[in-house]
């Protein structure tokens, strides 16, 4: 990081907290000092920044460290959340269709186990729809997902997998 930043993220962090350069620097350095520093004209020393870091409620390592927070990243953290909150809607809705596929769409992301356990689910209740409608095949490829998704991820259901393992029993005996 260079000095011309270091000095952007001291200001920032002194103007959050609504302190003026000479509340700052106390009598450690001079406010000329601390004027030079945010402008990027002097760099600090590492016991000056531990200084500052302190003042400002901080971290030591948080003035200088190479991560700032990914707006992008958030953003996107953002939308998973809102479509897990959707998802879930969806099946207490007992739309099971629609829920599968928006389920389907936090695979890859941080809610990868909860998508897997809802999508488990609906497609448990799509085979036993399927089956309701005479759409054996329907429901033989619904319950071997529900059987493969309910073995995945920190949501595993013993629970699915002996309703989807019935279930394709059922369906064998009724062929």
């Amino acid at each position: 990081m260079n000095s011309e930043e270091l000095g952007k993220r001291i200001k920032e962090a002194r103007l959050a907290k609504k302190m003026t350069q000479a509340e700052l620097v106390g009598t450690f350095i001079t406010r000329n000092m601390l004027s030079r520093i945010e402008s990027g004209n002097a760099c600090p020393s590492v016991k000056t920044l531990e200084y500052l870091a302190q003042r400002l409620d901080l971290p030591a390592g948080s003035l200088i460290s190479d991560e700032t927070p990914d707006t992008a990243e958030t953003e996107r953290s953002d939308r998973n959340a809102q479509q897990l909150i959707n998802t879930k809607q969806l099946y207490i809705e007992r739309d099971y269709l629609t829920c599968a596929g928006e389920a389907e769409k936090l695979i890859g992301s941080e809610f990868e186990d909860e998508g897997q356990a809802i999508l488990a689910r609906c497609c448990l209740a799509l085979s036993e729809k399927a089956m309701n409608d005479s759409d054996k095949t329907s429901a033989i490829k619904y319950a071997k997902q529900a059987l493969v998704l309910a073995d995945k991820g920190i949501y595993k259901s013993r629970e699915i997998s002996v309703d989807a393992t019935l279930k394709l029993s059922e369906i064998a005996g009724e062929k």
